[in-house]
């Protein structure tokens, strides 16, 4: 296959994803299509929209839309925000410098708490009590100590942008989010219609400014074909304002949507209006569709030889798929973050678990070590779709020469291992291939706590430069895991990241709520578990959420299997993946959800762990049948 180096190709991250480090799509796209001979280009329109709305100028617009709201009906971080305005526009570009690196010093004046404006967001500090002097002074000193002045003001940095982004939810666009932006407009919508509906609207602050982004990127590059990457239900209302100014700019512009919310929620999809804004909608692994359609695109290959691309024809959505195989995982290419403002990225710090952090603090290069996931069993996960089920992997030679490559482009040695679960066989070639070369970079990732995670693995991993690790303890229930096809128990889960954290590792476990058949007995064992972990220190953080059914998984697929009954799937063209069932157990899950996210965000602080665990919860629940030294005599038994 070829493609015209005369074709344009910009593609676009759209908000929101996240505004510490760049989301890999663009640079994975970037990279395979220069490395085809395409003249391509990226652009993170997420990260300039925040730093145009969180400038001078920007807050200046957003006090006209303050101004116009009654003071009776301002929010209270509204009113502290129209009070304080000069200050908020004297701090706001040296706040933002002082997030993105650059000015390290004034982390004194922010850490001081004198410098900046404290909205309704510093309250939070007040839980940040040291347990051995609850009646002391400043909360911080406790969670930061006397060196940790840099932390600290990006803390409270953090809380002064979370304290602006409530007042732009108040007076601009209530669905305004640094991540999850206008979700609830697309997230398992089956309908086009709430999206089409806000569309339509007249375009706020926000819709504005990201026009006004669009407008100077499209001049910029001049493009013949822009590519839009959705990899959330949070970014898809940007993606379609983005290619509503590009259509009306000039609508001989082609505009292709694709990416992870495409590849689980829009399979099916049916509805015409979409193509108003696109003209292209690819699925799964962009290589090969993308390369049928450049081809296409530069009048070399016809509209019945696209690979996995939805097109309207007449009015009707057609799915066309001409058989080619994927391009090799070995083959596509290094990640290029050519283009990307690197310098201008901000490190959050919105939790202080230090394992937690990591997603929001530090510019981290993504890149996957295999393709798919290697154990592709868990009942809960889209194990029929193609980026968990097509398993391949590149030679640990290949992976240190692409991670060689970025860092030499990047100046940046640490590395995001973005896998569903890296496989311990490729992480120890890998492992050993950096040490090898001498190649020194820190990296984190995803894995299965699964037994092959030896105390001699983990060391040579931490050697390596590992810091981290994340996995799925889901369900903190032996006979749960076993329903889950999860292939684990609580004892080797004890075991391997007792293992992790004895090398110096952090870790953090997936945690889940709401499985089919779990009951309220079930939910109390499986926190006296987690209580147990942290205490043992066998974990630093965890994140429980709810369990959703989705169509691509086996419960959606074989409910009978799992003793739920689903619920019909309501009638239209657009999104379809998570599906309501009914439980026979009855349980209220929501009720117990509010006590197990209470009870983990004090256990990553240290908190409550000498505490029954039925002190969580606000009504009356069974003791645990757990016993008191599981855990630790778990450990001991190894």
């Amino acid at each position: 296959m070829s493609i015209p180096a005369s074709l344009r190709v910009l593609s676009l991250i759209p908000p929101m994803t996240q505004l510490n480090t760049p989301y890999p799509s663009t640079a994975y796209l970037t990279g395979f299509l220069r490395s085809r001979g395409a003249t391509a280009a990226q652009e993170d329109l997420a990260l300039a929209l925040v730093l145009r709305l969180f400038s001078p100028a920007g807050l200046d617009a957003l006090r006209e839309r303050v101004q116009g709201v009654p003071p009776r009906k301002r929010s209270p971080a509204t009113r502290v925000f129209d009070a304080e305005f000069a200050r908020y526009r004297a701090v706001i570009a040296p706040t933002l410098a002082f997030l993105q690196g650059k000015d390290a010093t004034l982390g004194h004046r922010i850490g001081s708490r004198a410098f900046l404006p404290e909205g309704p967001r510093f309250a939070s500090l007040e839980v940040y009590v040291d347990p051995d002097d609850p009646d002391g002074g400043d909360p911080l000193a406790w969670a930061f100590g006397a060196l940790g002045m840099q932390d600290r003001a990006r803390h409270l940095a953090t809380l002064f942008l979370n304290d602006l982004a409530d007042v732009v939810r108040d007076v601009v666009d209530p669905r305004f989010e640094f991540v999850r932006y206008a979700e609830a407009l697309a997230q398992s919508q089956p309908t086009f219609e709430p999206l089409a509906q806000a569309l339509a609207a007249a375009p706020t602050l926000v819709d504005d400014t990201l026009h006004a982004l669009t407008q100077e990127a499209l001049a910029r590059h001049r493009p013949d074909v822009v590519l839009l990457s959705v990899p959330f239900p949070g970014a898809v209302y940007g993606a379609f304002r983005i290619a509503q100014r590009i259509k009306a700019h000039d609508p001989r512009i082609v505009t292709v949507l694709g990416g992870g919310f495409v590849n689980t929620e829009l399979r099916e999809l049916a509805e015409p209006a979409v193509f108003d804004y696109f003209d292209f909608v690819t699925l799964d692994a962009g290589e090969r569709p993308l390369l049928a359609l450049l081809e296409h695109v530069a009048g070399e290959r016809s509209r019945q030889r696209l690979v996995r691309t939805f097109v309207r024809d007449d009015g009707a959505v057609r799915y066309v798929n001409f058989p080619e195989p994927d391009v090799p995982f070995a083959e596509v290419g290094t990640p290029t973050w050519d283009g990307l403002p690197l310098d201008r990225y901000l490190s959050l710090l919105d939790m202080l678990n230090p394992m937690h952090r990591l997603w929001s603090d530090g510019r981290w290069n993504k890149l996957t070590v295999a393709h798919g996931c290697y154990w592709k069993k868990c009942s809960f996960c889209d194990v029929t779709l193609d980026y968990i089920s097509r398993y391949e992997t590149a030679s640990a030679a290949e992976l240190v020469d692409r991670i060689e490559r970025i860092v030499a482009e990047t100046g940046q040695t640490g590395f995001h291992f973005v896998d569903e679960a890296a496989p311990p066989k490729m992480l120890r070639a890998l492992a050993e291939e950096l040490l090898r070369r001498n190649v020194t970079i820190s990296w984190w990732g995803n894995v299965r706590f699964e037994k092959s995670f030896s105390r001699e693995l983990c060391q040579l991993l931490a050697q390596s430069g590992c810091i981290a690790i994340s996995g799925g303890l889901e369900v903190a229930s032996d006979r749960l895991l076993k329903l889950m096809k999860k292939g684990v128990s609580v004892e080797q889960v004890a075991r391997v990241t007792q293992a992790f954290t004895e090398a110096g590792i952090l870790v953090h476990a997936y945690l889940m709520y709401g499985f089919p058949t779990q009951t309220v007995q079930d939910t109390v064992d499986a926190l006296e578990y987690v209580r147990q972990l942290f205490e043992a220190g066998c974990i630093q953080s965890g994140f429980f959420h709810r369990f959703a059914c989705t169509v691509h998984s086996p419960v959606g697929q074989h409910p009978e299997e799992y003793d739920v009954t689903l619920l019909p799937l309501p009638p239209g063209g657009f999104a379809r993946n998570d599906i309501g069932f009914v439980d026979a157990t009855g349980v209220d899950h929501d009720q117990l959800g509010a006590a197990l996210n209470k009870a983990l965000y004090n256990y990553m602080h240290g908190i409550g762990l000498d505490q029954d665990v039925r002190a969580w919860f606000d009504t009356r629940v069974p003791r645990s049948r757990v016993p008191r030294q599981f855990i630790e005599r778990a450990l001991l038994a190894e």
